[in-house]
């Protein structure tokens, strides 16, 4: 894996949200469409967890978001940012990064 530079990790928009909707997208069996409170801004995440978490279990949850991602549009749903979560080499487990304490919605992590 190539190295960056500490300038260029300084560019990173990594703050905690709390997510507050989970929602289908037809047709996608991965994907939910998730809606991120991001403290003082609300954004919709598309992201590719289904397999692995319940939608009623993620209501509440506080996750880590990278929130300047350039905008992309999946299966009709346009993302505006990406929930990081960490799995294994074979993919039969995905766990979704949240914050050990409890931290208000927008803190920035670095």
């Amino acid at each position: 894996m190539e190295n960056i530079t500490f300038d260029e990790f300084k560019k990173l928009d990594l703050r905690v949200g709390e997510i507050k909707t989970a929602e289908e997208i037809p047709g996608a069996d991965k994907l939910y469409k998730l809606t991120v409170d991001l403290g003082g801004e609300t954004r919709e995440l598309v992201a590719g967890i289904k397999l692995f978490y319940e939608k009623d279990t993620l209501i509440g949850r506080k996750i880590v978001v990278l929130a300047n991602l350039e905008p992309r549009t999946i299966r009709g749903v346009t993302s505006h940012g990406m929930l990081l979560a960490a799995g294994n080499e074979d993919k039969s487990v995905l766990a979704v990064l949240t914050p050990e304490k409890t931290i208000q919605n927008g803190a920035k992590v670095s």
